[in-house]
Parts: structure tokens; sequence; C-alpha cells
């Protein structure tokens, strides 16, 4: 049996829910669904996500 892994917000101590988000970076921006406290706001954001992503950004720049 799998298990599954519960993210709780330290704050407001509720669980994370996966929630579509607007992230900026170097002035272009995108959206991806990513775990966020549905009280404060809070997000996790996972490394493989922020990585990729950043490298995408960077490389749209560079081909201009």
């Amino acid at each position: 049996m799998e298990s599954v892994k519960i993210m709780i917000c330290e704050k407001c101590q509720v669980e994370l829910v996966p929630m579509e988000t607007t992230f900026r970076y170097l002035e272009r921006s995108f959206r991806h669904p990513v775990p966020r406290c549905p009280c404060c706001g809070q997000v996790y954001i996972p490394e493989e996500l922020a990585r990729g992503q950043i490298r995408k950004v960077e490389a749209a720049l560079e081909e201009k």
C-alpha cells in the first residue's frame, strides 16, 4: 500500500491543497498548480518545478 504525504501549513495548521498559482521570474510569468494553503495562500514549490521552469524562462530570454 502506497503512503500519501500530507503537507500542513505551519502558520495555519491546515492541509495544503493543489491550486493554480501564477509565478513571475525575469519579467516572464507562468501558471502551474502547486500545493497552497487555502487560508493564508502560502505555497510549497517543489525543487524540480522551480529548476525546470526557471530554465525554460532563461532559455526563452536567450533566444531573443
